[in-house]
Order: C-alpha cells, then sequence, then structure tokens
C-alpha cells in the first residue's frame, strides 16, 4: 500500500532511501483511513530494484507499520482488472474480471459465519502441525486467537489468520507449488527450515539473493508473523498475486516477518511476506495431535 517510484529507488543515494521523506512520514502519521485499488500496466513494476535496495526501502517504512498493523489506520484494498494482471492468471480480461468478481461478491454475512467455526476450532488447540509435500512444520497458538477475514479489509476476503508464537515454529516447509511473490519479484521453490522459531537454513529454486537479503533485513524477518488458512471457495487457482492466492480454499499460508499486535504477535520487523503453500493433494492439518483437515477438506 506504500507505493515507490520504481526509476527513483533505482538511482536514489542510498541515504535516500532509507529514510522517510517528513512530508509523507507526517502523511501517514496522520492517515486515519487508506482505499486501495491496485490497477498495475505492468505486474513486473519494482523487479528492477536490487534486493539491496529494497531493504533499504523496507527499513524506511518500518516506523510507519506499526499502525498500519495495529489497525491504526482502517484500509480495503482490492484489484481492478487490467490486462497486465489478466496475463498474470493466464486469462482473457474478461474472463479475469469474472474470475475477480466472483471471489469478491459473495454473502460475506454467511462466509464470516463459516469460517468463525474453523477460527473457534484453532482457537481452542496449541500446537499447529502442517504436513505435505517436504513439509512437516510444527508452531504454537497457545494463548493466541485467530481473525477472521469476512470483507472487512482485502478484497477479496477470505480467511482466517494467526500470529504464531514467536519462538515456537520447528520443522521444515516447502513452498514448492507456488512462487513467492514479494516486490515485483517471483521466487521458485522456497524451502525454509525452523529452529526454536528462527529460519536457521533458507533456500530457493529462483533468485535466492533477493531471497536471502530479504530475511537479513532485520532479526524479525526470520521469524513468522502470520499463519494464515484460505477460505474463499471463489478462489481454486493461484495466478501470482498474494492478496488472492492467500485466500485460495484448500492452502495455508505463512509469513515471514512482523507480527498482528492486536493479535497477540510480538514480532517486529520491516518485512511481512505471505508464502502460500497447497494442502489440496496430500497434505494435511493436524491440532493436537488430531487431523483437522486433509486434502482440502475439514475433518470437523
Amino acid at each position: 500500500m506504500i507505493a515507490v517510484e520504481p526509476a527513483w529507488a533505482a538511482e536514489a543515494p542510498e541515504e535516500l532511501l532509507r529514510e522517510l521523506p517528513s512530508i509523507e512520514r507526517a502523511f501517514w502519521d496522520q492517515l486515519d483511513a487508506d482505499i486501495v485499488v491496485l490497477a498495475p500496466e505492468n505486474a513486473r513494476d519494482g523487479s528492477e530494484i536490487s534486493p539491496q535496495r529494497q531493504s533499504l526501502i523496507r527499513e524506511a517504512r518500518r516506523p510507519i507499520i506499526p499502525r498500519i498493523i495495529n489497525n491504526e489506520i482502517r484500509w480495503v484494498a482490492c484489484m481492478y482488472p487490467t490486462p497486465a494482471l489478466a496475463q498474470d492468471a493466464g486469462m482473457t480480461t474478461a474472463a479475469f474480471a469474472d474470475f475477480l468478481y466472483g471471489a469478491c461478491l459473495r454473502d460475506w454475512d454467511a462466509e464470516g459465519e463459516r469460517m468463525r467455526r474453523i477460527a473457534d476450532r484453532f482457537d481452542d488447540a496449541e500446537e499447529v502441525r502442517i504436513v505435505g509435500v517436504d513439509t512437516d512444520l510444527t508452531f504454537s497458538l497457545a494463548g493466541r486467537h485467530g481473525e477472521v477475514d469476512a470483507g472487512d479489509s482485502n478484497m477479496p476476503a477470505g480467511e482466517v489468520f494467526y500470529s504464531p508464537v514467536e519462538d515456537s515454529a520447528d520443522g521444515v516447509v516447502t513452498f514448492g507449488e507456488y512462487p513467492g511473490w514479494y516486490g515485483g519479484h517471483q521466487v521458485q521453490g522456497i524451502r525454509f527450515r525452523f529452529e526454536a522459531g528462527t529460519i536457521v537454513e533458507a533456500s530457493s529454486q529462483s533468485d535466492e539473493d533477493f531471497l536471502l537479503t530479504t530475511l537479513g533485513t532485520d532479526d524479525g524477518a526470520r521469524r513468522l508473523g502470520e499463519f494464515g488458512i484460505g477460505c474463499n471457495e471463489g478462489i481454486d487457482r493461484a495466478f501470482g498475486n498474494a492478496l488472492f492466492d492467500e485466500k485460495i480454499y484448500g492452502t495455508v499460508h505463512l509469513a515471514i516477518g512482523a507480527g498482528f499486535p492486536f493479535l497477540g504477535g510480538t514480532n517486529e520487523s520491516a518485512v511481512h511476506w505471505d508464502i502460500v503453500k497447497e494442502l489440496r493433494n496430500g497434505g494435511e492439518i493436524w491440532l493436537d495431535g488430531e487431523l483437522a483437515q486433509k486434502d482440502g477438506a475439514w475433518q470437523f
């Protein structure tokens, strides 16, 4: 939601990149609400900015992140069906528009009730275990509660999300089904190994320098800030935008970086990168040793 002109970011002196201009800082300090319509002409804008420069830009944004993640700034974001987004989805513009509106124009009161039942089951659990292709990861939600996204911020909505206990993640997760999209980069085959909540090994099949530079942004970038459960039955495929892909029914997503204080999260970082994991083909979610989801189908 914070735009940077790519041409300027690629050429400006580094000392200007790492600090917000005073007028922009004042804008974000005074802002009460933010309405964002994403309508890119080129979905790869920003990919030409080096990983090191993107890290400096994230450093500059750090002071305004707390107001956003604490919901002090009310916001809503949605996409407009541009040809660029349609091409990313592998669709015509008209077909993509139907896909977009089908994911957004739902009975959100009914959807909220359905997702609340899912949230209640996770709220009652302490340990979550995610099992899938080259994936066996556990973490704790003890003392944490979930938020149901039923059209209050992101649109399309359709997720239940948490901030896991910061030192609890252990095991391996591989995001082999979908790339991780961040800062205009498409990173294929991301794999993390966690110990005591921290990523101790990280690799990817492409753009690994960008991945490792992002993880090195600050200490919090190597911890989980979010665990989310995709619940939107109107989204059955990914097209490379986290706003959509993290809502795919039968998937989960993990975000490295900043957690949500209003959900009990304490992890601080200039990074918040959502990466989607497919569970509809051989995946499982276990809650306190009890199977809760298999192949994307709930077991309760």
